[in-house]
């Protein structure tokens, strides 16, 4: 006989609970109106009593249901014993959010909580959402053998991982957190996951891992109120840490990849900050700030996220956040990637840089791509380069701006189509170089003859632009060929 939860997954992909089934169901309306916290479109599209709109209001939207609704053959008693639902007289009532996600499995977590609902329980579990997602198209697509999720949370990463890792190990302080996750896992069909508790690299100490992902506890607040998105660390030490131990676990030739906030701190440069966590870890570090925000707003995010907004200490919390930020100097708190590579260099690059453009999904496809633009462009000595071949990356485009009727234009921008989608203003010798480098000659002999057409001094152009076409490879719009 199947076991209980494999036919429950039968049972749920038959009656189309799947994200593209839920879609389709809510349509757009409901949908948006849902991410403004407003049930009642959602609740309208699903009042049929029919499977699939039982299944959405049951385990999507958390209300309780008539059982007729249900699909035949649900094992009410078994997934009552695993905590999923429970029976109030002829109605069922919800335990937990269950979710499909787009690999095809479901997560579990507790359910999302809502203005007027009773307060979180300090170990809840929260769904994955917007920042899971993040980290999913961020990580490395290369094949590992031992893949590391630390901070499981409802098992989210482990998904994305189990297609690509051998082997996975997940931790998390929380046990309840495990206790879902164990159950996102058999869902999802998903076996042989190494479950460990406890705090950071605590659970794993003295192993190596290929890859290590996190969607740790970031938020930076005065307290460790809910496991899930607080540490109790002192401002962002807990990432500062995690980025610190991070190298003693990676495997040769390892990637780490996590998600962090960090503080920008009146007189600080944030990127000195970050950079510090970077430096001295022996490895290739890349971060990047997608977002910041000022105190009030962040403080009024994380308020919302525990749904505290009009609660009689609402107030009393968002000042006392305020006062603490001000007492660190705190002028705003950015959110962004990290990403750490063992490369075994023993002259490590670290590049910190703001971007909140939108790129091109995933960046775990052409990652590899991005960090060994960013090692070649500093490890190449000007002698190197000046004897190197430049190919243009094939995703450039060349803008030019100029008042009607000029001679020459006022601006020349070379644009990214595909990757991070960069732009960068350049000079004449760079988008000449742009239209030239094909890989069949050497950057001096074409900056000499870029000299002659603008009647430069060729021996005054390389020191004048080799930086520039470094910072042009770094970000990926050359690539010294190797062919």
């Amino acid at each position: 006989m199947k076991d209980p939860l494999d036919r429950f997954r039968e049972l749920l992909l038959a009656t189309g609970y799947t994200i593209d089934g839920v879609r389709e169901r809510l349509g757009d309306v409901a949908a948006t109106a849902l991410a403004r916290e407003e049930l009642v479109p959602a609740l309208r599209a699903t009042r049929d009593g029919d499977p699939l709109g039982t299944l959405i209001r049951l385990w999507w939207l958390g209300v309780p249901v008539e059982a007729a609704g249900l699909p035949a053959g649900l094992p009410l008693a078994e997934l009552a014993a695993e905590g999923l639902l429970a029976a109030d007289g002829p109605r069922i009532v919800p335990r937990v959010h269950l979710q499909p996600w787009e690999t095809g499995g479901y997560l579990v977590s507790d359910r999302k909580v809502r203005p007027g609902d009773p307060a979180l329980r300090p170990d809840h579990v929260v769904g994955a959402g917007g920042a899971s997602a993040n980290l999913a198209q961020l990580v490395s697509r290369r094949p590992v053998e031992r893949a590391l999720d630390l901070g499981t949370g409802c098992g989210v990463q482990v998904l994305h991982l189990a297609g690509r890792a051998e082997r996975i190990t997940a931790t998390d302080v929380n046990p309840r957190a495990l206790e879902l996750a164990r159950l996102s896992w058999a869902l999802s069909g998903i076996e042989g996951v190494d479950a460990r508790e406890g705090s950071l690299f605590d659970p794993v100490e003295g192993e190596r891992f290929d890859l290590v992902v996190s969607n740790p506890p970031f938020v930076v607040s005065p307290g460790g109120r809910f496991t899930y998105r607080e540490s109790g660390f002192e401002a962002d030490g807990f990432c500062r840490d995690l980025v610190r131990r991070a190298p003693r676990f990676l495997a040769p030739g390892g990637t780490c990849q996590l998600l962090a906030n960090w503080l920008h701190v009146e007189g600080e440069d944030w990127r000195d900050r970050v950079g510090g966590w970077l430096a001295g870890t022996g490895c290739d570090g890349w971060a990047v700030q997608r977002d910041v925000q000022d105190p009030a707003e962040y403080v009024e995010l994380w308020l919302r996220d525990a749904a505290e907004q009009g609660t009689a200490r609402y107030r009393e919390l968002y000042d006392d956040w305020l006062g603490w930020f001000e007492a660190m100097r705190v002028t705003g708190v950015g959110f962004g990637w990290i990403t750490l590579h063992d490369s075994g260099s023993l002259d490590p690059v670290v590049r910190v840089e703001e971007y909140g453009h939108r790129v091109e999904l995933p960046v775990g496809g052409y990652l590899e791509e991005v960090l060994d633009s960013i090692t070649a462009a500093h490890r190449t000595t000007d002698a190197e380069l000046l004897a190197a071949r430049l190919v243009v990356d094939a995703g450039v485009l060349e803008e030019r701006a100029g008042a009607p009727g000029a001679e020459d234009p006022a601006t020349i921008v070379l644009r990214q189509t595909r990757g991070l989608r960069r732009s960068a203003r350049v000079g004449t010798v760079e988008a000449a170089l742009a239209g030239v480098c094909d890989g069949d000659y050497p950057l001096a002999p074409l900056l000499a003859a870029i000299a002659d057409l603008t009647g430069d001094d060729s021996g005054d152009l390389p020191g004048e632009t080799l930086e520039r076409i470094r910072s042009l490879i770094a970000e990926g719009f050359f690539h010294i060929s190797t062919g």
